[in-house]
């Protein structure tokens, strides 16, 4: 009896019922929506490293950059203050500049006596 039971058992399971195919469409189903899931999380995180690998490459040149013009910003602020000391130094000697501003309408003729050295890049 106990051989009997089994193979009852055994053909119950394998048997083409209705319930039985149902069922086993719903697992196909699963299956199908679950490897559609996997392979657009896969694509997901392949855009996510990619969008993060851009945004590096972006960091860096941007700091690249930065670092530039704030070389750029030493230099022209050294070259100020030269050229500021240069003026100071130059305005008690100049004829040209009294009664005018030191912007004013003067020209080369009065600063001929100048050699401005060109300041170094």
């Amino acid at each position: 009896m106990a051989q009997g039971s089994d193979n009852n058992d055994t053909s119950y399971t394998n048997s083409p019922s209705p319930g039985n195919k149902q069922g086993s469409t719903d697992d196909v189903r699963k299956v199908m929506r679950r490897e559609k899931n996997r392979i657009a999380a896969q694509k997901s995180r392949m855009r996510q490293t990619l969008k993060a690998d851009n945004l590096h490459l972006e960091s860096e040149s941007l700091e690249k950059e930065n670092a530039a013009l704030r070389k750029e910003v030493k230099r022209l602020t050294e070259e100020a203050k030269y050229l500021s000391t240069v003026l100071s130094n130059h305005e008690p000697l100049c004829t040209g500049l009294s009664g005018a501003s030191t912007y004013g309408t003067h020209h080369g003729a009065f600063h001929q006596h100048i050699s401005v050295p060109h300041y170094p890049l």
